[in-house]
């Protein structure tokens, strides 16, 4: 039995790797593939790694960790689901918490799992806190380098839900150019409570990030 609650667990888990993320698909992310939502969650939790390493913000990174894998287990059952989706917050929580119930149901644990979900939506906790903003830092940091590397344009999205938003439709209005000019205006303010998150926002925004990874994969070779 307890196999069969592992391999449930497991196999319902890693299905995430065929779930394709919505905002490569409403930006019409062009090249070979599309960022899948287990690998999202992998870049995240590289990012509280990096920053917990940097940064001496007295969190609980395993806490963090554990967060930021399990609350995505949700898009399993209802997608991945943004703010262009005419879904309500309150109705996204209640959706995704009962996806989780459901998922979680066969561990023996899923009661301290279903904890760490309800502290992540709650953002109540500096782990909750912490965990959000690496959910949404790593959304700007790959949508900056899709910019960069040209996989995306403002030219080839005009009929994404993306564009019927009224804020977008403003940022665009006050002159935003590229993608990137869209991302930071969009979550800027999302990081006013951080300066941690907003220097490394900045200093993301502020190069060439397809220059920089370049860079990094000859240095180590």
């Amino acid at each position: 039995m307890k196999n069969e609650n592992i391999l449930k667990f497991y196999l319902l888990a890693t299905s995430l790797k065929n779930k394709i993320r919505q905002g490569s698909i409403y930006w019409n992310v062009q090249g070979p593939r599309r960022e899948s939502v287990a690998e999202h969650i992998y870049d995240t939790c590289i990012l509280a790694i990096a920053i917990d390493s940097e940064y001496d913000l007295k969190i609980d990174l395993k806490r963090v960790l554990e967060m930021l894998i399990i609350h995505e287990l949700e898009e399993i059952v209802i997608g991945d689901i943004t703010p262009f989706d005419n879904v309500t917050e309150q109705e996204k929580l209640e959706i995704g918490k009962n996806a989780v119930l459901d998922i979680l149901s066969s561990l023996t644990k899923k009661e301290d799992y279903i904890a760490l979900t309800n502290e992540f939506n709650a953002r109540e906790t500096k782990e909750a806190n912490f965990a959000h903003l690496c959910d949404k830092l790593d959304f700007d940091i790959q949508m900056k380098l899709y910019t960069d590397r040209g996989l995306i344009s403002l030219d080839e999205n005009y009929d994404s839900p993306v564009f019927k938003s009224g804020k977008i439709k403003e940022i665009l209005a006050n002159g935003a150019k590229t993608p990137s000019d869209v991302f930071y205006e969009y979550d800027v303010n999302k990081y006013k409570d951080s300066n941690e998150f907003k220097s490394l926002l900045d200093y993301s925004y502020s190069i060439d990030l397809y220059e920089r990874l370049e860079s990094c994969l000859k240095d180590i070779k």
